[in-house]
């Protein structure tokens, strides 16, 4: 124990308990030692031995000593029996058993390994479980302080603006793999990632998102065969679930544009959704386009209508109007402006077919506002 004092910078810093633990573990070993040395078998099975060693300590201590400590204390216990065992066997022993010592020693760092390999996969086992918690709490809205605590212990930063991204679990890697992996090209990203599987589906919840297209990308190679859907960016853990919530029903929906990039944002379905009778995609798609063509200056709704009867025809829907292409053009323009969304783009034209659809049947009014 002095030795132990005298060499090693981190002993001195435990507490006085763990300190006493530490001198169960050597007291445990060389009494170890001397009743493996009396067993004429001296078997060489190293579970028995783990029990014996470092049974004496409880299995928190793992926690205080990493490893490398542990390998040191070894060492230094076998460097101080092997230094002052000679005074106490006859001379004509003393060649077997030093050797005995080797072979000891051996078996005590195998036991080590073992100690330590265990409570680093105990430790991952209840990781595992707190984390799939965590997520699936987030997920359903359920995010109290208890909640956001264990998200901390796991890592998570709180780092700001958070989305979620779904997709399918890639054959042939475990859960732990993958997850590993999305953490650590995450957190080189400079964002937080707590991982969780659903049944097929691999669920990412990112944090520190800025561009949740982006943040998708950075990971989506993680993910199996398939669409990989990302949600809008919420404002934090708490809000997490609008952002899922979005995700999910988009998943569902992906089926239906067999050409949608990958990662694709869940407001870039909004037509399949809606199709698929998600209600928040055909109320967003109503109050952020319909809306705002209807109450825009001008023609805007008959001009778009024009346009998709006569197969995006500005010529067509001219000569039906009774105006002049390029007013077509302007007016086209102007859709634009309002919604964001282009008539000229064939995607983004289906987008604007779909809203003007879920418009007239809502047989909601504009308000009483122009541009």
């Amino acid at each position: 124990m002095s030795k132990m004092a005298s060499d090693l910078d981190w002993f001195e810093e435990l507490r006085a308990q763990d300190r006493s633990w530490v001198g169960l573990i050597v007291q445990a070993g060389i009494k170890g030692f001397i009743d493996w040395y009396g067993d004429e078998s001296q078997t060489d099975g190293t579970a028995p031995l783990a029990a014996a060693v470092f049974g004496a300590a409880p299995r928190e201590l793992t926690g205080v000593i990493d490893l490398k400590q542990t390998v040191d204390l070894v060492r230094l216990s076998i460097t101080v029996v092997e230094a002052n065992i000679d005074a106490f066997i006859d001379p004509a022993d003393a060649l077997d058993v030093h050797q005995a010592i080797l072979r000891y020693g051996r078996e005590v760092a195998f036991a080590t390994a073992e100690v330590y390999a265990r409570a680093a996969e105990a430790r991952g086992a209840w990781d595992a479980r707190l984390e799939a918690l965590v997520v699936d709490a987030a997920l359903r809205s359920e995010t109290d302080d208890a909640v956001l605590s264990r998200a901390s212990a796991l890592g998570w930063g709180a780092r700001g603006e958070v989305a979620v991204v779904l997709g399918a679990m890639p054959g042939r890697r475990t859960p732990d793999d993958i997850f590993e992996h999305v953490r650590r090209v995450s957190q080189a990203a400079g964002m937080d990632a707590l991982c969780a599987t659903q049944g097929d589906r691999l669920v990412v919840v990112l944090g520190g998102v800025r561009d949740p297209h982006s943040a998708a990308s950075r990971i989506v190679e993680h993910f199996g065969p398939g669409p990989v859907v990302v949600g809008p960016v919420t404002a934090d853990l708490g809000h997490a679930q609008e952002s899922a919530r979005a995700a999910m029903s988009a998943y569902r929906a992906a089926g239906g544009w067999p050409g949608a990039p990958r990662p694709v944002r869940s407001d870039e379905l909004l037509p399949e959704r809606a199709l698929a009778g998600d209600g928040h995609a055909r109320r967003h798609l109503v109050d952020r386009v319909y809306l705002p063509l209807l109450g825009a200056r001008g023609t805007l709704i008959d001009t778009l209508e024009a346009y998709f009867e006569h197969g995006t025809s500005i010529e067509g829907a001219a000569r039906h109007l009774f105006v002049h292409p390029n007013t077509v053009r302007y007016r086209l323009r102007q859709a634009t402006d309002v919604t964001g969304l282009a008539p000229t783009s064939p995607r983004e034209a289906f987008t604007l077919q779909i809203a003007l659809v879920l418009g007239r049947q809502s047989g909601r009014q504009a308000p009483e506002t122009s541009l």
